[in-house]
C-alpha cells in the first residue's frame, strides 16, 4: 500500500467502514467467526514462533 497523507487516508478509512456497514448482519459475523477460527493467535503476532514451538512442545508431551 502506497503512503497515504492525511485527506487520503481519512477517505480510505471512512470507505471501508461505509462497506463493512453495508454487509448484511449475518455477512458480517460469518466473517467476524471466520477470523477468529483462522487468525494467528496473539501471542504468535507479537512474540513470534517461540510461543508456537512451546505450545507445539507441551502438546506433543501429553
Amino acid at each position: 500500500m502506497k503512503s497515504l497523507k492525511g485527506n487520503d487516508y481519512l477517505k480510505f478509512v471512512t470507505e471501508q467502514v461505509v462497506s463493512y456497514l453495508d454487509l448484511p448482519a449475518e455477512e458480517r459475523q460469518k466473517r467476524k467467526s471466520e477470523r477468529k477460527n483462522m487468525g494467528s493467535g496473539f501471542s504468535n503476532h507479537w512474540f513470534g514462533v517461540l510461543p508456537f514451538a512451546i505450545k507445539s512442545l507441551r502438546k506433543k508431551a501429553e
